[in-house]
């Protein structure tokens, strides 16, 4: 009977699920759709539980400087000094693209066509009728009503907005000069939502209203994306297929501290506006085994989570650029 019992006590044991390790990460709402479905595998997988805040590029960037979290995410790259200032190792995780969102009456999907010197004209406050002549020259057989555009943008401190006011400076002198490209800037018409999910909300319950989120919030929210005309002068339609062939063309092998340019890249099929988004680590970790859990996390997403990122339209690194970044793992992080 004793040694029954040691036996049913063996077999519950060896059943018994084993807690999941927690890392913390707080930051850019760009990456969130990908970043919780990686937690769901991660934790499956390898036994690590993710539990990520979207709460802005720059509220990451600053729980991070304050080592609240085991890591900070921001899609707007950290520069050089302020990496050095406060000992971060910075690397991507993964691609993915901004698209304008519209809620125009009678408007499909993907069928107003718009330039960037139309949308920064319209953040600007210079472009306020959707029926305005430079809307209607071009979309020839679109049927643009009399009704007032209402601008949406980031009221937080956001990478999707230095990716998106990024865009409208490389192809609006005007833009550039009196707005510039940051996390967060001075905008001339509109009104803010906080995060990614926040201007997907108002654009879906305001009529005329233009917003920016990056891809997976407009196809998971069902939201009305446009064409946008590329570099090359063609009208592209935001699919995954024109988000890889933007970020094929990326020189990572220039880009310091792995801040490649993606933004109006040239080729016919390209969308404009594509970025990396990034992870802040500490080079001198408060916690080895937490840090190293989080380098155990991305390592694992670089190998088994392309999948899962196509599948809502980001785009994995290139294998290169994930040797590198493992490579920098070992060279930087104090273990």
């Amino acid at each position: 009977m004793k040694t029954l019992s040691l036996a049913l006590a063996a077999m519950l044991a060896a059943a018994a699920p084993v807690a999941a390790q927690q890392i913390t990460g707080a930051g850019a709402t760009f990456p969130a759709p990908v970043y919780a479905k990686w937690g769901e595998a991660a934790k499956a997988a390898i036994g690590i539980e993710l539990n990520y805040q979207a709460i802005g590029s720059g509220g990451g960037q600053n729980q991070i400087f304050n080592r609240t979290v085991d890591f900070g995410a921001s899609d707007a790259p950290v520069d050089a000094p302020k990496l050095a200032e406060n000992k971060l190792l910075q690397f991507p995780s993964v691609m993915g693209a901004v698209v304008p969102i519209v809620n125009i009456p009678g408007v499909e999907l993907n069928k107003l066509k718009l330039t960037g010197e139309l949308l920064a004209d319209i953040y600007a406050g210079k472009i306020t009728k959707w029926n305005d002549a430079r809307l209607v020259a071009a979309n020839a057989g679109l049927t643009l009503p009399n009704l007032a555009i209402a601008p949406v943008y980031r009221a937080d401190g956001s990478g999707t907005t230095f990716v998106f006011t990024s865009y409208l400076s490389a192809v609006s002198p005007d833009w550039k000069s009196h707005v510039g490209a940051a996390a967060s800037v001075k905008w001339p018409a509109g009104n803010g939502a906080k995060g990614n999910d926040g201007v997907a909300a108002t654009v879906k319950q305001v009529k005329g209203a233009i917003g920016y989120v990056e891809n997976a919030y407009a196809t998971q929210n069902k939201l009305i994306s446009t064409q946008l005309r590329n570099k090359a002068g063609q009208y592209v339609v935001p699919t995954l297929a024109a988000f890889s062939d933007a970020a094929a063309s990326g020189d990572w092998a220039s880009a310091k501290n792995y801040a490649v340019n993606l933004i109006d890249t040239a080729g016919a099929t390209s969308w404009p506006i594509v970025s990396a988004t990034f992870i802040l680590l500490p080079q001198d970790p408060k916690d080895a085994a937490r840090s190293a859990n989080v380098m155990k996390f991305f390592d694992w997403a670089y190998t088994n989570g392309g999948a899962i990122a196509a599948g809502l339209e980001y785009i994995p690194l290139p294998k290169a650029v994930q040797d590198a970044v493992r490579a920098s793992w070992k060279a930087e992080i104090k273990s």
